[in-house]
């Protein structure tokens, strides 16, 4: 598979060289395309591993991972094109958090997301928002965390949504553990946990944490 994975921080690093361990072929996105973090990351990962623009990214890819800071992930979307994200599924991570005054603020929270804000600006792209609820290492090992924890994702597209739990079954993450959501309107019940999971990291000191759901039967 050919995944085009915008964004050259820790997240889509991160992301990206698991899914080259994978056998997959990965392009990591930048604004520019001499952008030295990519470049070094492509060498360093070799072989299936490539570095461009963030339009370069996306044409190239069958599936396209959003994995910049959320708050400037529509101008990224933008320089993408809505072209190269035509009946493409789009896996979104991200989370709109800012801080003020030492405390993470969530813009937009409540009345709309950030999932939501990406499917209405591509209508044709197939908008799967998950993996934005545990930390990055957590998202490619999930045996970090002991026991049955859980994963969540969201999305309008059934087939998508499928497309998506198969990858998460590749990164570890057992089909029985993902729970889908429904509608990509759950994007904001998802995006607005991202404050508590902040306070629980600082709570525990480290980020190797997640939540299990258990239902009464």
């Amino acid at each position: 598979m050919r995944y085009g994975v915008l964004g050259t921080g820790e997240v889509g690093r991160t992301l990206g060289g698991r899914l080259v361990e994978l056998g997959h072929e990965v392009t990591l996105g930048s604004r520019t395309k001499d952008n030295p973090v990519g470049q070094e990351w492509a060498t360093a990962a070799a072989g299936r591993a490539h570095a461009g623009t963030f339009a370069d990214a996306a044409a190239a890819a069958e599936v396209v991972v959003n994995a910049v800071s959320g708050r400037v992930a529509l101008d990224a979307l933008q320089d993408v094109g809505a072209e190269h994200l035509h009946d493409k599924v789009l896996v979104d991570v991200t989370n709109p958090l800012a801080f003020e005054g030492g405390h993470p603020r969530l813009d937009p929270v409540d009345r709309d997301s950030l999932g939501e804000q990406i499917q209405r600006a591509f209508p044709h792209a197939r908008v799967v928002k998950t993996l934005n609820t545990v930390n990055c290492q957590v998202m490619v090992d999930p045996a970090r965390v002991p026991g049955d924890h859980n994963l969540f994702l969201c999305g309008d597209d059934p087939a998508a949504k499928e497309q998506v739990r198969t990858l998460l079954g590749e990164l570890g993450w057992p089909a029985g553990r993902v729970l889908d959501l429904g509608g990509i309107g759950a994007a904001r019940a998802l995006e607005m946990y991202l404050p508590l999971w902040l306070r629980l990291s600082r709570t525990f000191g480290h980020d190797d944490f997640n939540v299990e759901v258990r239902r009464a039967r």
